[in-house]
């Protein structure tokens, strides 16, 4: 009997996938529940699973877009494929931390991994390759990147490891780094096509829709960041002794917009046909780089989260975007959403709302720069905000007005203690 192996629906609204990589060979025997392949819809990456045993037939190339719910393979329960190489998965691993050696050695059949001093670098386990269904079998059976780092680092190179490293030397998968090769810039006439993927692909028609469908404007301001560094500096160390995360920026931000918000409601609307939408809630979209692109986690309820609490939920989602641990319901939702460029050395730009979201907030790198106190020159580190919004809900006075009331509440930040009022006038219950 055949069985065929469909792309099941990873979301609603989601009509398409790409299939990412086979992770079986045509012809091979599968077993029931194992992975046989990789495909990325325009949110996440998923793994499909073969749901009997018998010999796979592929009818699908990798990087092609399929539609969900179609055929990509078929399984024969009545015949038997080929048997593949189980071996082959642990030179693989070792063949990178070959790679990693400065200079090579004459003799590696007689000396172990662990014989040689290794460069800081090669000690640290994440910069071993790991494709996201391997991490996910490592967390199943309990096994931490540096267990593994650690076998293959004292693991025995023996003559058929250095053979499959000739033999397979040329196909190892490029990492993805950059799609320009150093070479290409050293003369050569070199043009290289790389398909898109479906998260670039609908990013490219979500940026572009936006621009189209939406009358967006951007405002801006400055803050002096100075209150909040020093506060940073002063409990830094306090803080993660006692709530086990950095004190960052981000949750100073995510605060100031959460007690923003209620004197500004349409900045946390939406526009859905002819009815504005609001919500009583703030659910925060914090844009996040991932190894495929930009990903946009949501943080439920920030409005009722302390400062610890948004910092280790920003962690928990950095740390699964990083590991394409990203899950359809994570993104899901969002009413505001913030994003830091600042990080990679921006110092002012105009972010894209994130549909169907009306505003956006982008921070912006921290540059000391002299600037008017009290009528003197004084020097302090300032940092550019934008906030880009859809002039359809937003108005002018009410995009500016909440820009203007984040500012106030990072320069003073003791008024997010308060709901944003002043202290002395919240003891006075004014």
């Amino acid at each position: 009997m055949k069985i065929e192996v469909k792309i099941p629906s990873p979301g609603e609204s989601i009509t398409e996938v790409q299939l990412a990589t086979w992770l079986v060979e045509d012809g091979q025997q599968v077993e029931k529940d194992q992975d046989i392949a990789e495909v990325d819809s325009d949110k996440a990456t998923l793994s499909l699973a073969a749901e009997a045993d018998g010999k796979i037939q592929l009818m699908v190339q990798e990087g092609d877009t399929v539609e969900v719910g179609s055929v990509i393979a078929t399984i024969d329960t009545e015949a038997s494929g080929t048997i593949a190489e189980k071996k082959k998965e642990v030179p693989e691993v070792k063949k990178q931390e070959a790679k990693a050696e400065e200079k090579p050695q004459t003799k590696a059949e007689e000396k172990t991994v662990s014989e040689t001093k290794p460069a800081t670098k090669e000690e640290a386990p994440v910069d071993m390759t790991i494709s996201p269904l391997a991490r996910k079998m490592m967390q199943q059976q309990g096994v931490s990147d540096k267990e593994l780092f650690d076998f293959f680092k004292s693991y025995r190179v023996k003559k058929e490891d250095i053979q499959f490293y000739l033999d397979n030397k040329g196909k190892q998968q490029p990492v993805a780094t950059s799609s320009v090769s150093v070479t290409s810039w050293q003369g050569g006439r070199k043009v290289n096509r790389v398909k898109m993927s479906m998260l670039r692909k609908k990013l490219a028609q979500r940026l572009v829709s936006v621009k189209n469908e939406t009358a967006m404007l951007t405002t801006f301001n400055e803050v002096n960041m100075t209150p909040i560094m020093q506060i940073r500096s002063k409990y830094k160390d306090i803080f993660k002794e006692k709530f086990g995360v950095g004190l960052g920026f981000m949750s100073f931000f995510t605060k100031a917009v959460t007690e923003a918000i209620p004197n500004f409601p349409q900045i946390n609307a939406q526009l859905q046909g002819d009815e504005i939408v609001s919500f009583d809630y703030v659910d925060v979209s914090i844009a996040v780089s991932a190894p495929k692109g930009l990903v946009v986690p949501v943080i439920r309820n920030a409005e009722m989260m302390q400062l610890h609490e948004i910092e280790q939920t920003i962690k928990d989602l950095a740390i699964k975007a990083r590991d394409n641990k990203i899950t359809l319901e994570d993104m899901e939702g969002g009413t505001f959403t913030i994003t830091n460029g600042g990080v990679f050395g921006s110092m002012l730009s105009t972010p894209i709302i994130n549909p169907p979201q009306s505003a956006i907030l982008g921070m912006h790198n921290i540059v000391e720069r002299p600037i008017a106190v009290n009528g003197k020159v004084e020097i302090h580190p300032m940092m550019y905000v934008a906030l880009s919004y859809d002039h359809r809900i937003v108005d002018g006075r009410e995009s500016v007005g909440f820009l203007v009331k984040v500012k106030e509440m990072l320069e003073n930040p003791e008024r997010m203690l308060f709901g944003s009022k002043d202290p002395v006038e919240a003891l006075l219950g004014l």
